[in-house]
């Protein structure tokens, strides 16, 4: 079997033990660019009974290209994606509690802490709500996102989380759906005890995003 699509139903299976999804509410997929073939969950099957053939291959178009069972739902979004954004190699969608409450409340994650501006850069934008005909979702993702942050909140929806592998853009999820918990329960904090909470200053969240993107943090 193709090794991106054996990673591709690996990287599903991490959703629900990362606690990312309840039933079948959230996919993975991952692009083979020079094939032109995006690998993707198929629609509505639980991750407990799905097995990695079960990985629905497709073209940009969302023609079965390998595999028998209809792709998720949300392959046009997937798609959109990475036709605009060619330096995206992965997308996970999830309808985590923590990033749908502020998805609910069409507000973005804000950046208190020096571990989100290490991966994120910023605050987490957030987009209006759209529906999801045609190109609506992806035009809002790519209006909102923010460049260097590999996630988005969309508006009374969810998150879309996007990297150069399948596997990086799952960590973006987890750490969306983090940082989405560690907030959530500062703001709450924060009004019970009458602070007003601020975000770091842009320039020490460049610092952060710089030194882990390259700059001194892991391995040479």
């Amino acid at each position: 079997m193709n090794q991106l699509r054996k990673r591709v139903y690996q990287a599903n299976l991490l959703l629900p033990e990362y606690g990312l999804v309840a039933g079948t509410q959230g996919n993975v997929s991952g692009i083979d660019r020079k094939r032109k073939i995006i690998y993707i969950k198929p629609s509505g099957v639980p991750y407990e009974k799905m097995k990695a053939t079960d990985i629905v291959g497709i073209d940009l178009n969302g023609n079965i290209v390998e595999g028998t069972l209809k792709p998720s739902v949300d392959w046009i979004h997937h798609a959109f994606i990475y036709k605009n954004i060619p330096e995206i190699g992965g997308v996970v969608h999830t309808h985590s509690v923590f990033a749908s409450v502020f998805a609910a409340c069409e507000i973005p994650i804000p950046c208190f802490t020096t571990g989100q501006a290490d991966i994120f850069g910023s605050e987490i934008p957030v987009t209006e709500y759209v529906d999801n005909k045609a190109d609506n979702i992806g035009k809002a993702i790519l209006k909102h996102r923010k460049p260097g942050c590999p996630s988005i909140i969309l508006g009374r929806h969810g998150v879309f989380a996007f990297d150069e592998n399948p596997e990086k853009a799952v960590f973006a999820a987890l750490m969306t759906e983090y940082f989405a918990k560690i907030n959530l329960f500062a703001i709450i904090l924060g009004k019970i005890s009458k602070k007003t909470l601020k975000e770091l200053p842009k320039y020490e969240i460049k610092k952060w995003y710089e030194r882990y993107h390259g700059k001194g943090y892991g391995q040479k």
